[in-house]
């Protein structure tokens, strides 16, 4: 195991010691559905009201849309996929794409303007965040960010079927923010996030926090991966709690 393995299991069992421990079972019963590509890029779902013309966001999608191009063919979505690092753009241009999947190149934040991406260390790796990383802070290049409200407002969206973020540790800041913001229960009925408390300057205290403004917004958890970062989120009205 490498230092920073060493330096996560630390942090992991730190937290555990201070009473921070994440949820291990979902809260509501439907039925799921993972697709995409498993060794990367797979998610998983409720298929419960995807149907076609629905709408679906789908912000960071680096050089993997398996996921998005698999839930476009099966329900007939419409995916509007959002990634402002140039080479998920370039990625994104070589492909042969169908109509319903819609590509925007700037991120989603917490305000509206620009910001610093920093990239991974691993150059081989496109995951780009807008958390600070010192080791590749004189490579961070200047990218745009809009609030999930403004974005919806811009393409003429009042509510979103489902909304999938990756987005490498800003969840902790849009979360709140789109729960404070006019959107109903985040302008999403079902929301897919990936929590990052495994990142520098985070930790499973922040992914609590938001899981438990999500329930206070009437989201209930449906999936937890076994390593505890990837959840899914659906109103609780038409649920079947277990």
């Amino acid at each position: 195991m490498d230092l920073d393995g060493v330096k996560l299991l630390l942090k992991q069992g730190l937290e555990f010691a201070r009473g921070h421990r994440l949820p291990k079972a979902p809260e509501l019963s439907c039925p799921t559905l993972t697709l995409g590509d498993p060794s990367y890029g797979a998610w998983t779902f409720c298929p419960q009201g995807l149907t076609p013309g629905g709408i679906v966001y789908s912000f960071g999608v680096g050089e993997d849309i398996s996921w998005d191009l698999a839930i476009i063919e099966k329900y007939g979505v419409a995916v509007h996929a959002f990634d402002p690092t140039p080479r998920s753009a370039e990625f994104v241009k070589r492909q042969s794409l169908p109509g319903e999947f819609v590509f925007h190149p700037y991120g989603l934040a917490d305000y509206d303007g620009t910001a610093l991406f920093y990239p991974p260390e691993n150059s081989e790796w496109v995951s780009h965040t807008l958390l600070r990383r010192r080791a590749t802070a004189g490579k961070a290049i200047e990218v745009q960010v809009r609030r999930l409200e403004t974005i919806m407002l811009l393409l003429g969206h009042d509510k979103i079927n489902l909304l999938k973020m990756d987005i490498e540790g800003a969840e902790y800041g849009v979360i709140p923010d789109i729960l404070n913001s006019s959107l109903v229960a985040g302008g999403a009925e079902q929301l897919l996030v990936e929590f990052h408390h495994r990142f520098p300057g985070k930790g499973v205290k922040d992914t609590i926090f938001c899981i438990e403004a999500l329930e206070k917004a009437g989201l209930r958890s449906f999936h937890i991966s076994q390593n505890g970062e990837d959840w899914g989120f659906a109103r609780e009205d038409g649920k079947v709690a277990p």
